[in-house]
């Protein structure tokens, strides 16, 4: 599942227009959520991160992509890979409005984490499922 956002100067807190790592940290929060209303039919709960690296800033005026891709797949917990890539990053030196792509784009954030369902939810369907279903499998 993938997310992208445009990140507002508002959101700046620090110096260089940096926002704070809670930031990123949010958008993988909406990603899953997003994920388990499409596997499990539920909004789940994040029952906690096992491993979150901070690699590079993200500042106001980015635009930022997320995904979360299912790794396992319990009876009731999902674990779930997390990466926030800058895609785009403002360039105010050039001009108030000007922006680059960024090629290639920059892995700010990776993160681990485990997703909590009902017991009632729906199996995530595996890749090999999806594909004998003439599918694709979520990712």
């Amino acid at each position: 599942m993938t997310h992208r956002r445009y990140v507002p100067y508002a959101h700046a807190h620090y110096g260089g227009n940096l926002v704070d790592g809670a930031y990123g940290l949010a958008m993988f929060g909406d990603v899953a959520t997003d994920l388990a209303i499409h596997t499990d039919g539920d909004e789940s709960l994040l029952a906690g991160y096992s491993n979150v690296e901070f690699l590079a800033p993200i500042q106001a005026g980015d635009v930022v992509e997320v995904t979360a891709t299912v790794t396992r797949v319990g009876t009731r917990s999902r674990d779930l890979e997390f990466e926030a890539k800058v895609l785009c990053r403002a360039a105010p030196e050039r001009g108030p409005s000007s922006a680059d792509v960024l090629d290639p784009p920059v892995v700010a954030t990776k993160a681990t984490a485990t997703i909590v369902v009902p017991p009632t939810a729906p199996m995530v369907r595996s890749a090999s499922s999806a594909k004998q279903e003439g599918g694709s499998p979520v990712a």
